[in-house]
């Protein structure tokens, strides 16, 4: 198989997709003001390819803000979309249509991943997927696109979920989770007070949250939602530990990116070595693969924060090209397999 990337700084979509001929399935990465637009012409040049499409900036060796992104799989590949909706209710009223798509396709655990985008809900949202994928073992990579919408074959849906199923019919597949963050020093709290529909942690340690973040970091209310950028939160999911990003002060509490529970058991998180880490992720995949038809990331916006404010980004993606055929978007919230993380990167690499 092969993948391909084009763009358009502008949003000219004609120009994003120039030299794309007989695609198999198309993921779109458009701006808000055009993404209606956008979705609409694609579905008229491409009108028998599958695609899938969100709201969020792209890169290859260079960031597209505002314009528009496509990557594209082609030259051995069999590939369904689809879409689950009203995610926030009941998405598994759907999961027929996963399953299905499945069976179609014949997908095995080693050549075929699930890549979504979804609009929302995301634990949930991947409970569901993962509940059908984990019985063949296939991989999930995907994150959460802007403004609560997504795309599935030229019809733009709210609260759902988008999902593409590509089979690479001439070599492996295999996801990857990179976290550039480790436990600072010996902090644990057991979270409590807490608003799971507002991802909101009340107390740690009966104590109020905000408080004990900014004593045990020595700042103020006004520099905590940027230090977030260095020192989220964790919690321990068995052998994993998953991020959370502190998206807004209410109070004495804090909002967060993602859900967290009465008795959760959070550590508090400080920023790594991360250019280190990097290269060892690079490493590790050109091991495993020594042959790479292509590598679909998703990184959050706050890693895609980070590494500009401190000149990284350009470099960072300099050491994935280094790869080979490597493309992406940067999202709201990341998803490997069945977690929901933040300030993460998630990726699937091809034979």
């Amino acid at each position: 198989m092969k993948q391909f990337y084009g763009m358009s700084q502008s949003g000219d979509l004609k120009e994003a997709v120039r030299g794309l001929s007989n695609p198999q399935m198309i993921l779109l990465l458009s701006n808000g003001s055009q993404f209606e637009q956008h979705v609409k012409a694609l579905q008229g040049m491409y009108p028998k390819v599958p695609s899938i499409g969100c709201i969020g900036m792209s890169y290859d060796t260079r960031v597209v803000e505002k314009g528009v992104g496509i990557v594209a799989f082609y030259d051995g590949v069999s590939a369904a979309a689809n879409v689950l909706e009203h995610v926030s209710v009941m998405p598994v009223k759907y999961i027929r249509r996963l399953e299905q798509d499945l069976k179609n396709m014949n997908a095995s655990h080693n050549n075929t991943v699930c890549i979504d985008f979804c609009s929302g809900n995301d634990a949930c949202v991947l409970n569901t997927l993962y509940s059908v994928l984990k019985r063949q073992q296939i991989p999930l990579v995907g994150g959460t696109g802007d403004a609560g919408k997504v795309s599935v074959n030229g019809r733009i849906y709210e609260d759902a979920v988008a999902y593409a199923l590509v089979k690479n019919q001439n070599g492996r597949v295999k996801a990857y989770k990179e976290n550039i963050y480790h436990q600072m020093g010996k902090h644990r709290f057991v979270a409590s007070k807490t608003d799971k529909a507002n991802y909101m942690i009340g107390e740690l340690d009966g104590k109020p949250a905000k408080q004990v973040y900014q004593e045990i970091l020595h700042i103020s209310e006004k520099d905590i939602l940027t230090q977030t950028f260095k020192n989220p939160f964790g919690k321990i999911n068995g052998n994993d530990m998953c991020i959370i990003s502190i998206k807004e002060v209410n109070g004495n509490a804090l909002s967060c990116y993602r859900q967290v529970n009465d008795s959760d058991v959070l550590i508090m998180l400080e920023l790594g070595d991360y250019k280190r880490i990097v290269k060892r992720t690079v490493e590790t995949i050109r091991k495993e693969f020594p042959r790479i038809s292509g590598v679909f990331s998703i990184n959050c916006l706050f890693r895609y924060l980070l590494f500009s404010d401190n000149h990284y980004m350009q470099e960072y993606l300099q050491e994935m090209a280094a790869l080979g055929n490597h493309a992406g978007v940067v999202g709201y919230g990341e998803h490997y397999n069945n977690q929901f993380v933040n300030q993460s990167m998630t990726c699937v690499v091809f034979e």
